[in-house]
């Protein structure tokens, strides 16, 4: 449950740094700026305003779903 937590989270702060990056690199600068500032918009919608929570939303959402997956596929096991 732990990666299914902790997966999505390190995905959207990869995504972040990788468009702060390109946002330093002249030509593409503004594609990167704008690809920043959509992920935390899209990350605020989940978090009431916050991308911080909105991080922590999303990633408890997964962390249910892998929770929910063990548990059906520990089941299918059994049977």
């Amino acid at each position: 449950m732990f990666f299914s937590f902790v997966a999505p989270i390190v995905l959207m702060i990869i995504l972040l740094a990788t468009f702060s990056v390109i946002g330093y690199i002249p030509g593409v600068a503004t594609i990167g700026h704008v690809s920043a500032a959509q992920l935390l918009k899209f990350l605020a919608i989940f978090g009431q305003g916050c991308p911080f929570e909105g991080a922590i939303v999303i990633g408890l959402t997964c962390s249910l779903v892998g929770a929910l997956f063990d548990t059906y596929a520990s089941a299918v096991i059994r049977t």
